[in-house]
């Protein structure tokens, strides 16, 4: 996400930090700069206008042009106003003082609404929540099956509407339900069209008075740059919206939609969607979004996705390994299992100070299933000790695994210096500094 955006930028301030000194013409450079790279990224027009004047006036102040580290300052305030510019600071779900809370979530046809109203259910059930899942689009052919299949595989339950009745009153039966069942948060998703209409907004309305919903939330395509935008400042004079859901930002490349948004209409992005997966829903973070475009990496959304793929028990357990020289090729085949569930290495190596514009570097994703596929050809005795692998065994695993010998010796190989590099840690924490040794496993 934000990969052409970011580049730019970083291209821009590496040559302003190049300086030892920096003038009121060196700012204005970079300024034009930072504007065209910000139109292209589909931003607001008017929104980069006031972005970057509020810049320059701060930039070409005597604070910066005459610290120690110009550069640094003027990065440090674009930071600071990039982080204005998405609203400041994170926006939560609010819950209602009496249960349930109500969340109803609105937009057009394909952009998303059913597919996230289940991953919502999934982040507030993994919070402790017990929500309840509300189809009310009638129109949309198997919309309601759709959420019905999504509720199973959450164990999350659906409400079960009539596809004949009205969605006012699917909406009015379901909040019942939810309420007498003891569910804390109810999901409404309500139908869209292909564009805006009069009665798909009247719909809406009445829906809205009928059930007071506590939050009404748009669900946008960020991959429609501006005319998401337009969608949420449409949307929000109508339904006067709580927040906005941005789906598909791990396909955005530009994220105009994500700059845009809080500025255009004065309402927060709460969630963006980040992947196919149903886990795939995060908390919008303005901060670490703008050390995200910057180049600065992630690192406290890199601690959270670890701390949520792998159990501590897990890391416990391979610790005790660890100490006990006893890790083997299953081990070893367990924890790239776990390193995945966070992400792909580029998302991983994004999240990192510095890495994010690493443009040359790519990482091949199938040399993990490679790898998995040598280590499943081998026997439990092999991976217990990969020392008795011969010849005649790494013929006969590479042919089993579809490989090439030369794959099987560079995994063994791999395997063999990732235990050297092990052993020398654990000795070196041996002294009670090993503590919660395995960052990289948490």
């Amino acid at each position: 996400m934000f990969t052409g955006l970011s580049g730019r930028l970083e291209e821009v301030f590496r040559r302003l930090r190049s300086r030892g000194k920096l003038t009121e013409e060196n700012i204005r450079e970079a300024l034009r700069e930072v504007r065209l790279a910000l139109l292209e990224a589909d931003v607001n027009y008017g929104v980069v206008k006031d972005f970057i004047e509020r810049i320059r006036e701060k930039a070409v102040g005597e604070t910066v042009l005459q610290s120690l580290t110009p550069g640094q300052q003027v990065v440090k305030v674009v930071h600071q106003e990039l982080i204005t510019l998405m609203g400041g600071s994170q926006s939560k779900l609010t819950m209602a003082s009496q249960l349930p809370t109500i969340v109803m979530l609105v937009g057009l046809q394909g952009s998303g609404k059913t597919t996230t109203a289940a991953k919502l259910a999934r982040r507030l059930q993994k919070d402790g929540r017990r929500p309840y899942l509300v189809p009310a689009d009638v129109y949309r052919p198997a919309a309601i099956d759709q959420l019905k299949i999504l509720g199973q595989q959450i164990a999350i339950p659906v409400w079960d509407s009539n596809p004949t009745a009205k969605p006012l009153d699917i909406c009015r039966e379901a909040v019942a339900a939810a309420r007498s069942r003891g569910h804390d948060v109810v999901l409404i998703d309500t139908a869209g069209r292909l564009h805006i209409d009069a009665a798909m907004m009247q719909e809406l309305k009445l829906i809205k008075q009928e059930v007071a919903p506590h939050e009404t939330l748009l669900v946008a395509d960020c991959m429609t740059g501006q005319d998401a935008v337009n969608v949420a400042r449409t949307f929000n004079e109508e339904l006067s919206l709580d927040g906005v859901i941005l789906t598909k930002l791990d396909g955005d490349a530009r994220g105009g939609a994500a700059l845009s948004i809080w500025s255009v209409t004065g309402r927060p992005i709460k969630f963006v969607g980040t992947g196919e997966k149903i886990d795939a829903l995060e908390p919008f973070h303005p901060e670490r979004i703008a050390s995200r475009i910057l180049g600065m990496g992630d690192l406290l959304s890199l601690i959270e996705k670890a701390e949520e793929a792998i159990s501590v028990e897990k890391a416990k357990e391979l610790e005790k390994k660890l100490r006990e020289e006893s890790f083997t090729l299953k081990d070893f085949q367990e924890q790239l299992q776990e390193v995945r569930k966070i992400g792909s290495v580029d998302q991983i190596l994004g999240l990192l100070p510095g890495m994010g514009g690493m443009k040359k570097l790519h990482v091949d994703e199938k040399e993990f299933v490679r790898i998995e596929a040598i280590i499943n050809s081998m026997t439990p005795a092999e991976r217990e000790n990969p020392s008795i692998v011969d010849g005649s065994r790494r013929r006969r695993i590479a042919q089993g695994s579809g490989t090439q010998i030369q794959d099987v010796n560079r995994l063994l190989k791999q395997f063999a210096e990732t235990r050297k590099l092990m052993k020398r840690f654990v000795q070196g924490g041996k002294k009670g500094k090993l503590g919660g040794a395995p960052w990289l496993l948490r």
